[in-house]
């Protein structure tokens, strides 16, 4: 069963103790900070800050009203960030969120680029020693929201929603969280007539599921976040210590349980390999992956036609080839 984390926004009271547990778990350090003249602190995500609470100050009935809304990664179904990794780094755990192998990572800055959240950050490979990065440093990596991976598989809550003391921050199955906030988006309504569910089914389902007061651009989230188009990374680009790992076998193509069709390079472009020309239907431009990429049927259609052609070719030549040979 999927899992899934469900922030809402009606009752986050903006304590940061999510941020300050997040960190502690993860022995994240401190970011050196400068008063900006808001409650607001530190001002965005970071290589070290992982998790954190936005504010924002709307008006209200003549009265000022706070926003505080959390920014992380949302663990996407279709996940930007996997489909462009030329590395692997990043696949999907069996519970549904999205893990990153720092061990793999490049520091090419493509998930950042292209998440329409805008969440991944780049920062140097030591920052925290719970993760262990070997190969290729020093070097710079991306870090994002874990999902405390490791709490959860041992059972236990991620660290931001086991320290909430509102109840704006739960964990649990994906499909019980999104029941819970219908019910509970039913139930603001009527304080807050625009009040959604989001991540219900954006980019096939976001595992971090929102309680929105207001609509999502007013909390700083995208109205419709959409997959996109991409380009393929280029193969010259690969580090030398990246094709080195690759060739000695000390990085596999592709990560434990990891699947091709998840990513926009083929198995046979890792460590410096050829571009193939016809890989899993992908066009450039064309923002589907594997058989549910309409260029595959495209394609395919395309080459039955053309097959089809040229076998109704050779049989017309033989036969007036026939024809010629009896008249003689």
């Amino acid at each position: 069963m999927e899992k899934a984390i469900l922030f809402d926004t009606s009752k986050c009271v903006a304590c940061r103790a999510c941020q300050v547990a997040c960190k502690q778990w993860w022995e994240l350090p401190a970011v050196a900070t400068t008063n900006r003249g808001t409650y607001e602190n530190p001002s965005d995500l970071a290589p070290q800050t992982w998790n954190k609470i936005r504010f924002k100050e709307i008006g209200h009935n003549g009265t000022v009203r706070w926003l505080f809304t959390r920014q992380s990664c949302m663990h996407c179904t279709e996940a930007v960030c996997v489909w462009v990794c030329p590395t692997y780094a990043r696949s999907y755990n069996e519970l549904g969120y999205v893990v990153i192998d720092q061990e793999r990572c490049i520091g090419c800055a493509r998930c950042i680029a292209f998440c329409p959240f805008g969440v991944p950050r780049i920062g140097r490979y030591n920052i925290t020693p719970r993760l262990s990065v070997e190969l290729g440093t020093p070097r710079d990596i991306a870090y994002k929201c874990e999902f405390c991976k490791d709490r959860v598989e041992d059972g236990l809550t991620p660290a931001c929603a086991k320290t909430c003391p509102t109840g704006a921050t739960q964990f649990g199955e994906r499909a019980d969280l999104v029941e819970l906030g219908k019910i509970r988006v039913d139930a603001i309504k009527a304080t807050y007539p625009e009040a959604r569910l989001y991540g219900e089914k954006e980019l096939g389902g976001l595992h971090v599921i929102y309680i929105l007061t207001d609509a999502p651009g007013i909390h700083g989230l995208p109205e419709s976040p959409q997959f996109g188009t991409y380009t393929k990374f280029d193969e010259k680009s690969y580090p030398d210590w990246y094709n080195k790992a690759v060739a000695d076998g000390k990085l596999s193509t592709f990560p434990e349980g990891a699947k091709p069709e998840w990513y926009l390079q083929s198995a046979g472009e890792a460590a410096g390999g050829q571009l193939a020309a016809f890989e899993r239907g992908q066009v450039e431009g064309v923002p589907a992956t594997g058989w549910k990429n309409p260029a595959v049927w495209t394609l395919l259609g395309l080459g039955v036609i053309g097959a089809g052609a040229a076998l109704w070719w050779t049989l017309q030549r033989r036969m007036t080839r026939q024809k010629e040979k009896k008249k003689t």
